[in-house]
């Protein structure tokens, strides 16, 4: 199996783990972001053995949803009609998978909107993505998903759109620098090879706010 196919398999399996939060009801008022977290690591043990993640495993609620992934906020409870998004990068047989989702408690028309908004916006990228890839820098993607945020009214939520993915540990490997991401200063070619001229994978981050309304949501996943 290359390393796009076993990025798309671990992806699968983190979709089976969301697809099993939203099936054992999970997101109820009255939780702490903490204890839900907590709650998805067990059930992510539970069905994959999994207690690896290259990254912090991210639930934020409310206000808590403005903040990108940088931030450390304190704990707050879910609210009868709250949004939530999760950001885990769970580690399958030391591939990396980066992924996110929100979701509404209740039906309140804004926070379901920008849900929406969110999810549509991503596919809008990977199409914009998919249609220029042999040309497009990681600048012009960013500066794309901005002016899709103004579109749809809302404000995108974070210096960059994404990411890097790959081989656990990939972080230690690459570094932190600012080629590594989805970043309006990065003028590199998203089709450009690594360093041994391997193919470079892609996760995409849609981070849209409204700080008006004190919410935000996210989804995020493989680009390609």
């Amino acid at each position: 199996m290359d390393t796009l196919q076993s990025l798309i398999a671990a992806e699968g399996k983190a979709a089976q783990l969301f697809a099993a939060i939203e099936h054992l009801e999970l997101l109820q008022a009255g939780k702490t972001e903490r204890e839900l977290n907590k709650e998805v690591y067990e059930l992510a043990a539970k069905l994959f053995g999994i207690r690896k993640y290259w990254h912090k495993r991210i639930v934020r609620s409310g206000r808590n949803t403005l903040l990108p992934y940088r931030e450390n906020p304190p704990d707050l409870t879910l609210q009868a009609d709250d949004i939530v998004f999760f950001d885990f990068g769970p580690v399958f047989e030391e591939w990396e998978a980066d992924f996110g989702r929100t979701y509404v408690l209740g039906n309140n028309p804004e926070k379901l909107r920008l849900k929406n908004d969110t999810e549509a916006a991503w596919h809008r990228g990977k199409a914009f993505f998919e249609n220029n890839r042999d040309t497009l820098t990681a600048a012009q993607l960013y500066a794309f998903t901005c002016d899709m945020a103004r579109s749809y009214g809302w404000k995108y939520g974070n210096e960059h759109c994404g990411h890097l993915i790959g081989n656990f540990p990939h972080e230690e490997l690459i570094g932190d620098e600012l080629i590594h991401y989805l970043h309006p200063e990065n003028e590199r070619l998203l089709c450009a090879p690594g360093t041994e001229g391997q193919e470079l994978h892609w996760i995409y981050e849609i981070h849209f706010i409204s700080p008006e309304q004190e919410i935000g949501a996210f989804f995020e996943q493989l680009l390609g």
